[in-house]
């Protein structure tokens, strides 16, 4: 059964539980709400989010203007759709709407007091972000890492020169969701998670695919508190199964590490999993084994499915456009050279690849709504108010097809980011383009999905030539969305590769 037969099947079941629509509609603080479609008795506003509601949101902004505010079944939720309505509350007010709303799934796996995505702002909180911006995802860490990382690219590479011999084509995303996988797990543990030969490889894969798969899902439960315990898509149910999966496969890489730890000839690997062991050693308090398992979940859901999702983007994007991809060709070549390896020393001296991945980040944010905030107090925002425990959504993807702030908004155009009056980042100051949130909860692995992505983009442009299927064209490609957790090309996008003449 879908989801909207459960939104028509629910109101029934909530009428017999006496559950009353009047208490939200003779609330005064909703005079003062922003304004939004009128909600039905007791769902709400839940039919109004169909399967995209990043774009029927959108829709909804354009009517109603850039701060909307919805019922979905007892939650108020706040949808924010401009620059200016998003600096509004990721800076201006950011210390009132900064901690999250926890889906029920997160609740369910316990998460909600350890996992830095979902933890309130409090003093274990700053102490994760500390590790984070010192330890983990610091310039100097990162760069003592990147043999491993150019490592598992030039594998890319190679998987792809074996698609060559055999006259395959390429799932663009398949390919980069093995290598972003092995570029963490290299960074976090100093071993390959995704090697397909092995029986912890495809474990992972399966582990990680089906916690992205339920959490994208919306969860009655997570709009009437009645029903969680209930659970009448079983997402809670499945969730859990996946992540006692994926905590027991944790739990045994640092197991197994700190058994080799105790040799005397043990030779630190300096790896992310080391350093949190160190802090360990140093003050359980601020890092004991369980915050070591949900930090590293965090890093594995959050930084996985994102980053490959974002390539595929940019290669749809490119062959799309063929003149864009011919560019980015032209300035590979005159910087390191026709199918020479790229470095990530070389990021910083290639432009056009940066604007090519702000460009995807701009049409294609892979969070749309980015994490949900909640308010801890009744706050004002341009006259209206956002009442006290309402979820508030920034919708990144709106954002980024604003005709007010982009010319020829829906086009693909690295260009746009030259210039004194585009000098436009992703580091959380420039609202109009915000796919890694912004203010004190601006997601901290920034610096390495940053390096990932223009390692594995600029490997992929520089070692292939690539072309569509036969009988697909720039003019009819398939670049449906699916909605998700993360938001991924409903068609997956398959290339042919040509090794390139050097």
């Amino acid at each position: 059964m879908d989801f909207l037969s459960y939104c028509l099947i629910i109101p029934c079941l909530l009428s017999l539980l006496n559950f009353s629509a009047q208490a939200f509609r003779s609330d005064p603080k909703r005079l003062l709400l922003p304004p939004g479609p009128k909600p039905f008795p007791i769902i709400g506003n839940l039919l109004e989010l169909g399967n995209k509601p990043h774009l029927s949101l959108t829709n909804l902004s354009k009517r109603y203007g850039p701060i909307i505010s919805l019922q979905l079944g007892q939650v108020t939720t706040v949808v924010v759709s401009s620059s200016t309505m998003a600096k509004e509350v990721l800076r201006t007010h950011d210390q009132f709407l900064c901690n999250r709303t926890v889906p029920d799934a997160v609740q369910a796996c316990d998460l909600r007091q350890d996992s830095l995505p979902w933890i309130p702002v409090s003093e274990k909180w700053r102490n994760l972000r500390k590790i984070c911006n010192n330890q983990l995802f610091a310039t100097k860490v990162l760069d003592a890492n990147q043999a491993n990382r150019h490592l598992k690219v030039q594998e890319l590479v190679a998987d792809i020169n074996e698609s060559i011999v055999k006259g395959k084509a390429v799932e663009i995303g398949r390919a980069a969701f093995k290598t972003t996988v092995n570029l963490l797990s290299r960074t976090v543990f100093s071993v390959d998670l995704a090697d397909p030969s092995s029986e912890m490889g495809r474990e992972f894969k399966e582990i990680v695919w089906g916690l992205m798969e339920e959490s994208g899902k919306p969860n009655l439960g997570d709009y009437f508190s009645v029903l969680k315990k209930l659970d009448p898509q079983g997402i809670r149910r499945r969730i859990i199964k996946h992540f006692l999966k994926i905590d027991l496969l944790f739990d045994r890489m640092i197991t197994q590490r700190l058994e080799l730890r105790k040799s005397n000839d043990y030779v630190t690997s300096y790896d992310m999993l080391d350093s949190l062991l160190d802090i360990s050693e140093v003050s359980n308090e601020d890092m004991d084994k369980l915050l070591i398992e949900h930090l590293l979940l965090a890093l594995f859901v959050a930084g996985t499915d994102t980053t490959s999702a974002t390539l595929e983007w940019a290669m749809a994007e490119l062959l799309r456009n063929p003149e864009k991809l011919s560019k980015a060709h032209e300035e590979l070549e005159q910087v390191i050279g026709k199918g020479k390896p790229v470095e990530e020393s070389d990021i910083a001296r290639l432009p056009y690849l940066q604007a090519i991945i702000k460009e995807t980040f701009r049409l294609h944010p892979a969070v749309p709504f980015l994490i949900p905030r909640k308010a801890k107090q009744d706050v004002e925002i341009c006259g209206y108010v956002v009442p006290k425990g309402a979820q508030v959504l920034v919708n990144a993807w709106a954002i980024g097809r604003d005709p007010f702030i982009w010319d020829n908004p829906t086009s693909f155009a690295p260009e746009r980011y030259f210039g004194l009056d585009h000098q436009i980042d992703v580091l959380g100051k420039n609202f109009e383009l915000i796919p890694f949130g912004g203010g004190r909860r601006i997601c901290p692995g920034l610096p390495l999905a940053m390096r990932m992505l223009h390692l594995m983009l600029g490997s992929l442009i520089n070692s292939f030539d690539w072309k569509l299927e036969d009988e697909v064209t720039p003019e009819n490609m398939n670049m449906e969305e699916k909605f998700g957790i993360t938001l991924e090309m409903a068609h997956p996008l398959r290339a042919v590769p040509k090794k390139v003449l050097i």
